[in-house]
């Protein structure tokens, strides 16, 4: 090992103590996230497996649409997130350590993403409705030519 790569090795060494220390403070919060949007993920789960059931069985079955497992967030390190997807139609259901819950989309990869609506974690009766409408409006658009 040159001393260059043993420089390298010992600054990322530091810079991850440092952004995990800063981090750390965060991970309760970020696992409440977690905890939600893995309730609202199973949620959808349930709704897609309906949906994929009736369509197969009205002569459809090219549309199933796929699920993601809940990460953490492509944007923000301190949310996570999951979404559906078919092709370039996506949908994303954002869940941030600070305590809010946003619909992304529907949206095409590659697109503006949004619209976005964004609830408190405990407006539940609120996120119901409003995930409805969201993923009706994705099986819409995803399944349109």
């Amino acid at each position: 090992m040159t001393d260059s790569d043993a420089d390298l090795k010992r600054r990322m060494a530091e810079a991850g103590r440092r952004l995990g220390a800063r981090e750390a403070e965060h991970a309760a919060a970020l696992a409440e996230a977690r905890t939600c949007a893995d309730r609202l993920r199973e949620r959808v789960a349930e709704a897609l497996d309906a949906f994929h059931e009736a369509s197969a069985a009205a002569g459809a079955p090219q549309l199933r649409v796929e699920l993601t497992r809940t990460r953490v967030d492509d944007k923000h390190v301190r949310s996570v997130e999951f979404s559906v997807q078919r092709g370039r139609h996506r949908a994303v259901v954002t869940v941030k350590s600070r305590g809010e819950v946003t619909l992304v989309g529907p949206f095409k990869a590659g697109k503006t993403e949004g619209p976005c609506r964004t609830f408190p974690i405990g407006a539940g009766s609120e996120i119901s409705a409003a995930l409805g409408e969201f993923l009706e409006r994705f099986l819409e658009e995803a399944a349109t030519p």
